[in-house]
């Protein structure tokens, strides 16, 4: 990823040992040495939770379940305040929630992807938090983000259905800056987002590891050399199914950057068929008109149509999903 020339970099990749499905999780900060912007990623937080009597009483509420944090599924705004706040600003002093705000284009933008790589029912969520604490001698305000994907099993039993459900709070990050300061830096933070890139060998060979646990059924990899080892033996092409997965994430990534730019900057982008093009419009409404003049409409009245009352040639905007 494109970070500016005098920043730092910290962190990278931790690996789970007892969670087949994610065997490893990143995590990192980039920061300016000279100032206090920065820039974290925090790694996933997958969970796993069931309406079988059986298999919560073995694994209750607060214990691990193949590595997965044994919770009911959340909301991404009631996760981002509840486990990742909690989690990683534990330190701070006066913290503060001062604005939330519920991103259901994001989500929908991720269920495609999501799709391809999971079964059963899936769903998804996304938020974005503001937050506004003390450190130290400064006064910080954070942008913090984060997806909730939900995939959910049914299988009939004699008791009636039995669900398993795994889901998982990913795409967190978050850009910190002093109070007031924090929307100026907004157009640099989503850069630094729009940049970054999988690498598709990495991603390749952390797939076949994730398979090969899998298949084992392996909840415990304690040896660090065994790990070196499974990773030596991965084959080094790239299948035909991986490089689609990668791409498919990817391009999940591009379009979650452009929807996030567009949710801090208040627009909403919509197809303009008078020049067949796309055209960012103040945000929060839910329709719009545009004519040949290059003018526009946006309204919340879905019984508004400008043509009643002119003689120019109005025509309705789709929103770009």
């Amino acid at each position: 990823m494109l970070i500016p020339s005098e920043w730092e970099f910290d962190g990278g990749v931790t690996w789970l040992m007892n969670n087949p499905g994610m065997p490893a999780v990143i995590a990192f900060k980039v920061s300016n040495p000279h100032g206090e912007e920065v820039f974290e990623v925090f790694p996933n937080i997958p969970c796993f939770w069931s309406n079988n009597p059986m298999t919560m009483g073995f694994f209750p509420q607060g214990s691990l379940y193949f590595g997965s944090e044994v919770r009911p599924p959340a909301p991404a705004l009631q996760v981002l305040r509840e486990l990742v706040v909690p989690r990683h600003r534990s330190q701070v002093s006066s913290l503060e929630i001062v604005q939330e705000e519920h991103l259901p284009e994001l989500a929908q933008q991720l269920k495609s992807d999501i799709q391809s790589s999971t079964g059963g029912i899936t769903s998804t969520d996304g938020g974005r938090i503001r937050i506004k604490y003390k450190s130290g001698d400064h006064e910080y305000e954070e942008d913090v983000f984060g997806v909730v994907e939900i995939a959910r099993v049914s299988t009939p039993m004699m008791m009636g259905a039995v669900e398993l459900i795994n889901w998982t709070a990913d795409y967190l990050f978050s850009f910190r800056a002093l109070v007031g300061q924090l929307d100026h830096l907004s157009e640099l933070f989503m850069s630094i987002v729009r940049s970054f890139r999988l690498n598709p060998m990495w991603f390749n060979r952390y797939i076949q590891t994730s398979q090969f646990m899998i298949q084992n059924q392996i909840q415990q990899i304690q040896n660090v050399g065994q790990i070196s080892r499974i990773i030596s033996q991965t084959n080094d092409q790239i299948s035909d199914m991986i490089m689609s997965s990668y791409e498919n994430r990817q391009a999940t990534m591009d379009r979650m950057s452009d929807k996030f730019s567009q949710a801090i900057r208040g627009v909403d982008e919509f197809h303009n068929p008078f020049e067949e093009q796309s055209i960012e419009l103040p945000g929060g409404y839910d329709h719009a008109w545009a004519n040949s003049l290059g003018e526009y409409i946006v309204t919340d009245d879905p019984t508004f149509d400008p043509n009643i009352e002119t003689n120019l040639d109005w025509q309705k905007m789709k929103r770009r999903a």
